[in-house]
């Protein structure tokens, strides 16, 4: 049994930290997570750099990454104009979110639901007229800052509304870390009588159930999970959204559970190290500190 894990610590790990990291750090962060087997990296977002400084050389840092045969670039884009920034930096795939609730939906993008359904519908078209692969996140399917639970009808209903703009993937993100595992249960049951899509899911570690989110979503049939080495991210716009869970983390407890990633534990530890480095803090990620088992790290994580 193997689990896509797509690499998010270059976008939304880096987005929620107070230093700035250079673009040569960045670049080879990304080029480390390559090396460690990552083949789906979202590298970056096109978003205005006033909203997120830490995303301002987008372009540079697109300019900057390895193409190596395989490996598929994501970048974030929240409008017509993100996506033309995205497509001339030659991103491999588009990622939209549409946030669940109206409240956080204004903060987060400056648009209602209705409004970022629309605008996705816009950035489908788009993207697959040039050919690229797009993927609409719903933010907060788990509970939002602003306004509490959220329904999983709500949810699925966006869903459905995604598939039938052009969707090739739909990602269900706990932005702010407050689901457990019947809540991914809850979600599924609601999701998938509306889209036979694959499924994606975005956990956030800010009350410690993530990994225990992700075991469950594999077992629910999840085609991909997001994570970030070294765990370091969460949400300009939500408050107390701490880090992803950490991809060394989540290898880990997948392969322990009998679940293939392609990823190198030891490769992904040496590419947190880069980040922990630039930032100056001790990263969230425990494996790098405890090690392996049995034994060290060594590359044991596919």
């Amino acid at each position: 049994m193997s689990v896509e894990i797509v690499e998010v610590g270059p976008r939304d790990g880096l987005q929620n930290e107070q230093t700035l990291v250079s673009t040569a750090a960045k670049i080879a962060y990304i080029e480390a997570l390559v090396g460690a087997g990552a083949r789906r990296i979202e590298a970056t977002s096109f978003v205005h750099p006033r909203r997120v400084p830490q995303m301002a050389d987008a372009e540079a840092v697109m300019d900057g990454v390895p193409r190596v045969a395989g490996v598929s670039y994501i970048g974030l884009v929240v409008n017509a104009r993100g996506l033309e920034r995205a497509l001339a930096a030659g991103v491999d795939e588009v990622n939209a979110v549409i946030v669940a609730t109206e409240t956080f939906s204004l903060r987060n993008q400056g648009m209602s639901v209705g409004e970022a359904v629309r605008s996705f519908a816009a950035i489908s078209a788009g993207a697959h007229a040039n050919g690229r692969r797009v993927t609409a996140t719903i933010g907060a399917s788990f509970g939002c800052p602003f306004e509490g639970e959220v329904g999983a009808d709500a949810v699925a209903e966006l869903a459905r509304q995604c598939a039938d703009a052009g969707a090739d993937e739909i990602a269900l993100a706990d932005t702010i870390g407050v689901g457990v595992p019947g809540d991914v249960d809850r979600l599924v049951d609601a999701v998938r009588p509306v889209t036979g899509l694959p499924l994606r899911f975005h956990f956030h570690n800010t009350r410690n159930t993530g990994y225990a989110n992700a075991l469950r979503a594999v077992e629910r049939g999840a085609a991909a999970l997001d994570s970030s080495a070294g765990g370091i991210g969460g949400c300009p716009f939500a408050p107390a959204a701490t880090g992803n869970i950490a991809t060394e983390d989540l290898a880990y407890g997948l392969r322990r559970s009998g679940v293939a990633s392609g990823l190198d534990l030891d490769g992904i530890v040496t590419a947190a190290a880069i980040v922990e480095r630039e930032l100056g803090i001790t990263l969230p990620a425990l494996l790098g500190r405890a090690g392996d088992f049995p034994g060290g790290l060594g590359g044991a994580g596919r």
